[in-house]
């Protein structure tokens, strides 16, 4: 049986030379404001979006849809302002005081059982002692726990439960190391790179997909279905091959 999973499209802003950062690892904030509309009208499309806990420790905050063209549109199909916001940890080690967790953003959480203890804990505290209220909502919504063993989150179960939750349309948006993952479990159709005039270097700055990487005859294949400049930067619009494609 043909396993039903989100269409997944990975969005994401590099340098020439390949880098999501530099070898700091801190916040990349070298793409242009039309990158930065290219990126808020892919997570207008999206029912949900994903990311790692090393994106949100860098940023500490989510894209929030805000144009009033983008939610208007989610209004007349159907969909709530914003997307649901999806962190990916496996060790459930995320700062509850990062501004994330004030944003009027849906929030779930998805990690392993020993991940999950501390969330879950906090949260049963919070509600007994009156903290969570209609002005200080709980930090997730929904905890899911699916684990292939006890400190790896298992994606291809977690897209699963997704698409049983009514999720069609899912924006992964970093970093490499959950891309690299995903692409490994073939679990992303398209790929938007946004190529910004500028070049990192260094052997530690991360990339789009980290991981262990790919021989070269068994790298996964890609299709081009559209470039697009805006003055410095190229927007490259890739699908994946897949065999019968």
């Amino acid at each position: 049986m043909v396993q039903q999973l989100p269409n997944t499209t990975a969005v994401l802003a590099m340098s020439v030379d390949g880098k999501i950062a530099d070898v700091t690892r801190v916040k990349a904030r070298f793409s242009s404001q039309a990158d930065v509309a290219h990126l808020e009208k892919q997570i207008a499309l999206a029912d949900a979006i994903l990311f790692g806990a090393g994106t949100l420790r860098a940023y500490g905050t989510t894209l929030r849809v805000s144009d009033p063209k983008l939610l208007q549109q989610r209004k007349q199909a159907g969909q709530p302002p914003q997307p649901l916001n999806i962190v990916v940890t496996h060790s459930g080690k995320l700062n509850p005081e990062c501004r994330f967790f004030q944003q009027p953003v849906p929030r779930w959480l998805v990690t392993t059982t020993a991940g999950s203890l501390y969330w879950q804990e906090r949260q049963q505290t919070r509600t007994s002692t009156g903290i969570n209220t209609r002005d200080s909502p709980q930090e997730f919504e929904r905890i899911l726990v699916f684990e292939t063993n006890a400190t790896k989150v298992d994606l291809n179960r977690t897209l699963q439960h997704l698409t049983t939750m009514g999720i069609a349309r899912l924006a992964v948006l970093g970093g490499g190391t959950l891309i690299a993952s995903m692409v490994e479990a073939d679990l992303i159709d398209e790929f938007w790179l946004t190529v910004c005039p500028l070049i990192l270097g260094g052997s530690t700055a991360p990339s789009p997909v980290d991981g262990k990487g790919f021989l070269a005859q068994l790298a996964p294949r890609l299709q081009l279905l559209e470039v697009r400049t805006v003055e410095q930067e190229v927007f490259l619009h890739y699908r994946r091959q897949r065999s019968g494609d």
